[in-house]
């Protein structure tokens, strides 16, 4: 029998790459490696020999397994299983054996293409762990004729089902809709694969293996049903328990928008200079030092009597105690976009495909570098060919990984590279735990051969602050360590020959950037006082201990809003009232006696909080989240309750509640934070306040201040909400604009209603820290602005600049202005600086 299997094209149409479809479960690849495309032809063909082993009830989607074992899933459109078999039907039946080419569903395509949102056909290899795909068409196919994918035998390093062991048993009704379809037998499967027991679902008098997406949709499973869930192995109890969980989790058969990848611009170049992307803004002078990764020496062959298997595992083993290591140092710091960064190097190690490709090539002799090396270049290729400028990205994540762990291997010399006083980073691209490790006040600027905007090093260049320029071309490559180069990442170029009037220009507005910087943290301490003697509190948004100690470093008043979600997400169960104490408590400690202003948790159906099991929404902005989230767990509220109620002192803490509508919602909390106080004997109360981010709660700020203590806007969410626009869609960003004379309207309202109850009132989202925003708040009665940690000095230097009586006069000729544009326009003839 052939060691390959060449699949056919099962309809006619444009190919798409398996990352590029808008389903985030087979984009993520939890159904199987493969590919998609978009059908022109209306008749699904077999893409090889081979059995049906199931065929959907809603004739949507079939699996054909092949001689070699693969199973071939075919899932026709996105959302189509809620059709429930219109516009399809089936020319073959489960158990039916067909041939290359044969016939196997005619589809109504202009029929179904009206009721879902995308006929993108999918074919994966439900067991893609146990093969490889060497090859992948591109371009437009033809039905049967053209050659789809190649796919090779490996043999994969696998959990091992435990044989034996304790057995339990239970039953669960599946939630899901459209019952146990694609989307959610991938969920069930993820679940199996975190224990070792024996894991089986059973229906219908028929078994299936929880860990097989395949097996499990073949039960047929509909919403509603009940199935038997037995599991067998020492932690069968804990697994029992998970599968459960995830067979009765309800989610909605719609599915998850993809994000979009912002396109960045590059300025027109004078003779000699390298261009490129900007990742980070900046402007730097400095000396090359060339990165380019050491491309170590590697036998190919294992040597007698060598486990390379066990090798393999033990290095593995130590770069992940590595990883995990440098992220729990990171959210020790604060870093929470390097940390992210390190999890996803985490996940890297345990992909099934690069383990299973290099226990494949060991087990044909090879030693344990070299296979590792090859699974990882081979996964390089397909990443960086498969047109998606976001996975061409993760190639330097893979390359990290193939480093780290050749070092673990062999024990190859790490020390970092010597740097000058000013350093530009040089290389192919930068690999995220190189720029980590190095010393961050002698790193002036990055420039990459390639790389890209969302790379993982852009996004630490960007929070570390470092001038970064990437994709800049092969010509990157041929700066000599040592050369003096002007980077203006900002406009997109690179001088490699700077003279010395260019030098000397760029020296002197790094230094005046500097001395501003400088001369603003200076005065960070002071208050914030406008010209004519109004102060105003300039606080940070923070997330962490370490954020309120930068907010105190920085100058700010006090912490005008702590997110509390850092504590809930990420994990397998709710954070305790104690742990959430403590949490506060080093919080308000870190502040020096400044005032702290807690949220209470503001999540919903779009954050993946695991033990709250919250409904996936349709719309999770519309939906159950911020405060209608705490009353539907109330047992989650009363511990979250508890716990501010035990900081100390109370006289410095202010609780802040999210996505208030009405008062009534204010009453119910207010009266369960009494009633909880009196249970704990606390006497005092923390103050009590606002969110004002749904219209409603603008609209009726008067009365809401007759009960709160404060009202803080949080104007990212009120945009949204006032312009019915996402905020996260990348094609409205250009018109979601703060200074929308509507939500201005909306902020005056608010500003009116507070003080007719002599109530406070400051402002949490990005308006705060706009510095064209900053007049017309202060000027429409906003107190406090709240913005990030290192933006305090500037807001604070911006206020001292200001006249709060011309700010009034000139805020209420705004409100008559008719767009955010003349708005931004009138503002930049009164206050040019802003």
């Amino acid at each position: 029998m052939s060691s390959t299997l060449d699949l056919y094209a099962p309809f006619s149409g444009p190919i798409v790459p398996l990352d590029q479809v808008p389903d985030p479960v087979f984009a993520g690849l939890m159904m199987g490696d493969g590919l998609a495309l978009e059908p022109l032809s209306g008749t699904l063909l077999a893409p090889c020999d081979g059995v049906i082993t199931q065929l959907a009830r809603s004739r949507h989607a079939l699996t054909l397994t092949a001689a070699n074992g693969a199973e071939v899933l075919i899932h026709i459109g996105i959302d189509t299983v809620k059709l429930d078999g219109a516009g399809f039907v089936a020319r073959v039946g489960e158990g039916d054996r067909v041939r290359r080419g044969q016939p196997l569903i005619d589809v109504d395509l202009d029929a179904v293409a009206g009721k879902v949102p995308s006929l993108q056909t999918m074919l994966v290899i439900a067991n893609s762990e146990q093969f490889s795909i060497p090859r992948r068409a591109q371009g437009l196919a033809q039905a049967g004729q053209s050659h789809f994918l190649t796919l090779a035998a490996g043999e994969a390093i696998s959990l091992r089902q435990s044989a034996g062991g304790p057995e339990r048993q239970g039953e669960a009704t599946v939630r899901h809709e459209g019952g146990l379809h694609a989307r959610p037998a991938a969920q069930v499967q993820n679940a199996a694969r975190a224990f070792q027991s024996k894991i089986e679902i059973e229906f219908n008098g028929q078994r299936a293996n929880a860990r097989s997406v395949v097996a499990l949709m073949g039960l047929g499973v509909a919403e509603g049903d009940v199935v038997g869930v037995l599991a067998q192995g020492e932690d069968a109890e804990a697994a029992l328990a998970a599968v459960r969980q995830a067979l009765e989790t309800h989610t909605a058969a719609g599915h998850a928008p993809t994000a979009a990848v912002a396109q960045a611009v590059v300025a027109p170049l004078a003779d000699g200079q390298l261009g490129g992307v900007c990742a980070a803004p900046g402007l730097a002078v400095g000396q090359v030092v060339r990165l380019d990764a050491f491309e170590m020496e590697l036998v190919e062959n294992a040597a007698a009597g060598c486990d390379e298997m066990a090798r393999l595992t033990d290095a593995l083993s130590q770069v992940r105690d590595d990883i995990e290591a440098a992220i729990a140092d990171a959210l020790r710091r604060g870093m929470t976009a390097e940390s992210d960064i390190y999890a996803a190097h985490l996940a890297l190690l345990d992909d099934p495909e690069l383990l299973a490709d290099a226990g494949a090539a060991i087990a044909r002799g090879k030693a344990a570098g070299f296979a590792f090396r090859q699974a990882i270049r081979a996964q390089c290729g397909i990443l960086a060919g498969l047109g998606s400028q976001l996975l061409a990205e993760r190639v330097s994540d893979l390359k990290d990984i193939e480093r780290q762990t050749l070092q673990a291997l062999y024990g190859a010399d790490c020390a970092a590279p010597q740097l000058f006083a000013e350093s530009i980073l040089v290389a192919d691209d930068l690999a995220p735990s190189q720029l980590t490790r190095l010393p961050r006040e002698k790193v002036a600027g990055i420039l990459t051969a390639a790389g890209g905007a969302s790379g993982h090093v852009a996004i630490l260049a960007r929070a570390l602050g470092i001038p970064a320029l990437v994709a800049c071309g092969p010509a990157a490559l041929q700066l000599e360590h040592g050369r003096q180069l002007v980077l203006d990442a900002s406009r997109g170029c690179c001088n490699p020959q700077p003279d010395s009037a260019e030098l000397a220009r760029a020296r002197e507005q790094i230094s005046a950037k500097f001395q501003r910087l400088q001369q603003m943290l200076a005065n960070a301490q002071s208050e914030a006082v406008t010209v004519d003697g109004a102060r105003i509190d300039v606080a940070a948004n923070i997330a962490s201990e370490q954020d309120a100690r930068d907010g105190v470093a920085h100058g700010a008043d006090g912490v005008g809003l702590l997110r509390t979600e850092f504590l809930f997400i990420d994990r397998h169960d709710a954070p305790t009232a104690d742990e959430q104490a403590q949490a506060y408590q080093a919080v308000l400690d870190a502040l020096d006696g400044r005032n702290a202003i807690i949220r209470t948790l503001d999540i919903g159906g779009d954050k993946e909080v695991p033990y709250l099991q919250l409904p996936q929404e349709p719309n999770p902005a519309l939906g159950l989240r911020g405060v209608r989230t705490s009353f539907a767990y109330p047992d989650m509220l009363d511990a979250q309750l508890r716990a501010l109620l035990s900081v100390k002192p109370l006289s410095r803490l202010r609780v802040l509640v999210p996505m208030i509508a009405d008062v009534g919602e204010l009453i119910r909390l207010r009266q369960r934070m009494d009633e909880l106080a009196a249970e704990m004997g606390v006497v005092e109360r923390p103050q009590l306040g606002v969110m004002i981010e749904v219209p409603s709660a603008a609209l009726l700020a008067d009365q809401l201040a007759r009960h709160a203590d404060f009202l803080s806007i949080g104007t990212n969410d009120l945009t949204q909400y006032t312009l019915a626009m996402d905020r996260c869609n990348a094609t409205l960003a250009a018109s979601i604009d703060s200074m929308h004379p509507g939500l201005l309207r909306l902020i005056a309202i608010a500003a009116e209603g507070a003080s007719k109850h002599g109530k406070w009132v400051g402002v949490c989202g990005a308006m705060a820290s706009d510095p064209q925003a900053v007049p017309a708040l202060l000027g429409l009665g906003v107190t406090e602005l709240s913005v990030s940690p290192r933006l305090v000095p500037e807001i604070k230097n911006l206020v001292r600049s200001l006249n709060l009586a011309q700010c009034r006069e000139e805020a209420r000729k705004l409100l008559t202005l008719s767009s955010a544009r003349e708005i931004r326009g009138r503002v930049g003839e009164v206050w040019p600086a802003a």
